[in-house]
């Protein structure tokens, strides 16, 4: 069992309130044990706790009434109308423009791509055989063609 200090036997109960199921499990033994040791310090900080955990849990909230949830129907309705209207200075038909620049960007690297490999292969010192062996190597280790047991 971990040691409990005051701060920490502070902190739980400021956090989590005076009943000891709502503080966390892994240190719930120890701050009842540090209670039990040291009950003056404990109980003020424990009274304080259950007169604010009293407070708040004798606050209640009113159910809305028919003309609230009337209210909000109407606003929620006449929200949606609103969000379907082009905005004031907005250009109707320009819905194409961010996939077309998504597209674009795409192009731009397929072509960065193969001009980087052209100069590649153009600045090696030797060309690239038809039938290189590094090329021919599978993942199941095969190193050259009729190996795996395939008939050709």
């Amino acid at each position: 069992m971990t040691t409990m200090t005051p701060q920490r036997f502070a902190q739980i109960v400021d956090a989590y309130g005076a009943d000891p199921h709502r503080w966390p499990e892994g240190e719930r033994a120890a701050a009842c044990a540090f209670a039990q040791a040291y009950p003056h310090e404990a109980q003020a900080r424990l009274a304080a706790a259950a007169a604010l955990d009293a407070c708040l849990s004798a606050d209640t909230v009113a159910p809305a009434g028919r003309s609230l949830q009337r209210r909000i129907v109407a606003s929620a309705g006449a929200a949606s109308t609103a969000s379907r209207r082009p905005a004031r200075g907005a250009r109707p038909g320009r819905w194409w423009l961010p996939g077309a620049a998504i597209a674009g960007a795409g192009v731009a690297g397929l072509v960065a791509g193969a001009m980087a490999m052209s100069f590649l292969i153009m600045a090696g010192e030797r060309p690239i055989a038809a039938h290189e062996p590094s090329y021919l190597s599978t993942g199941f280790g095969f190193d050259t063609p009729g190996t795996d047991g395939s008939v050709e």
